[in-house]
């Protein structure tokens, strides 16, 4: 079979299970949920030894050390993503949520309510975790779903995905609710973006070339989220201990991720004093900084900042700093340079929280706080299912309920229209 027939069969295979999964309620889906947990906990050693396959083969092709991390599922994170299944089974299910409703002068009763997208293409690199967040988060919401990973995950995907097919299955799952594209051919990826009337919506959750290639050759609607340009803004009212550690904890936390910091942005009036301390702070832990001139004034040994580097998402230990004469010439930087994805604000003034939370244009604003948190689960979602920067259907992380849409129903007694 080609990759054309192997694409569009998986597609309709997915269309029928997406209309039995209608049929299942949420106690139904819950029991199919922890039955998942389980069986995740039960095969943690498979799971451990088809992931170290995948990292010893990344780090001999010399993949850079972010993206093996991204590749690692240490224990740690086996009982983060365990434990991530049986949130989403505690959550509500919002399919049947009636949004609003209303009645007419002509007694139509209309409702507003929640139902499923259908299908969903979900395509990923590097981290294996997605394989089991997505696939839980469209059992629960009534989405079949078709994953497709990286190839440098291929053997932890795999065997994360048997699991979670087997074990649904074995309570009531209906057949190729979860299907997981298995061939390396990259043209698989250009069929499945292209199943009009079979997939309703792609989300790929990678690097900003892998977005642009789906974009570019999708017919079917794609949720984006290019990369990752966030900024933590010290502004001069900022208390100086709680700026050290969010902007630490933005950049150094975990560098190769889309939510980390990579321009660091001070006020004047505070930068001779918060500058030197947070270098103090992190070029100890292999940061790197990039500044521009009033920067590199007050610490020459920095490298200088080109106009590329502020729009860079490194993904590592390097960073951009600028130095800014006020809140609003930040947010100037911000969305001029930016992504749209998360920003924060490190200050005292509450005029300068206003005008940074109404004046940012990103899907994320924090007052006070690291930019690390925008994610699913640190929103009280569960998982995610990715984070989007654009503005329709979804914007940020986006969990249950932005893996519905809704319809009306309409109920009346025989009114016709004159």
């Amino acid at each position: 079979m080609d990759v054309h027939e192997m694409m569009l069969g998986m597609g309709r295979q997915a269309l029928d299970a997406s209309r039995d999964l209608v049929l299942c309620n949420a106690r139904k889906k819950n029991v199919m949920l922890e039955e998942m947990a389980e069986a995740l906990e039960a095969r943690r050693r498979e799971i451990t030894d088809a992931n170290n396959i995948d990292i010893e083969a990344a780090k001999a092709a010399g993949l850079a050390s972010s993206l093996v991390d991204r590749l690692t599922l240490n224990s740690a994170r086996l009982d983060s993503m365990i434990a991530g299944v049986r949130d989403v089974a505690a959550l509500k299910d919002p399919v049947g949520d009636v949004i609003s409703r209303w009645i007419r002068p002509n007694g139509l009763e209309i409702v507003k309510q929640r139902v499923p997208i259908g299908v969903l293409g979900i395509i990923y690199e590097s981290r294996p975790n997605v394989t089991v967040d997505a696939a839980v988060l469209c059992l629960k919401t009534s989405n079949a779903v078709i994953l497709r990973g990286g190839k440098e995950s291929a053997h932890t995907n795999a065997i994360l995905a048997d699991i979670l097919i087997e074990s649904g299955k074995r309570k009531g799952m209906p057949e190729h609710a979860i299907q997981l594209i298995r061939t390396p051919d990259h043209e698989a990826v250009r069929e499945l973006v292209q199943l009009e009337g079979l997939v309703d919506l792609v989300i790929p959750r990678g690097g900003e070339a892998l977005i642009r290639a789906v974009t570019e050759h999708a017919r079917v609607p794609v949720i984006k989220h290019y990369k990752g340009v966030c900024h933590t803004y010290v502004d001069e009212s900022a208390n100086l201990a709680m700026a050290l550690a969010i902007a630490e904890n933005a950049k150094c936390q975990r560098p190769g991720v889309c939510n980390a910091m990579e321009t660091l942005l001070i006020h004047e009036a505070i930068a001779p004093a918060f500058l030197p301390a947070f270098a103090a702070r992190v070029e100890p832990r292999g940061v790197l900084l990039r500044g521009d001139t009033a920067a590199r004034a007050i610490l020459p040994a920095m490298q200088v900042a080109t106009e590329q580097d502020w729009y860079e998402e490194y993904l590592d230990l390097r960073l951009a700093v600028r130095i800014v004469s006020s809140v609003r010439e930040a947010v100037a930087h911000i969305n001029t340079y930016g992504s749209h994805h998360s920003d924060a604000i490190v200050t005292e003034s509450e005029a300068a929280q206003k005008i940074f939370m109404q004046e940012v244009d990103s899907a994320t604003v924090y007052v006070n706080a690291s930019t690390r948190f925008t994610d699913g689960c640190e929103f009280g979602m569960g998982a995610e299912i990715g984070i989007s920067t654009d503005k329709l259907h979804a914007r940020g992380p986006m969990g249950l309920e932005e893996l519905t849409t809704y319809k009306y129903l309409v109920q009346g007694k025989g009114q016709i229209r004159g």
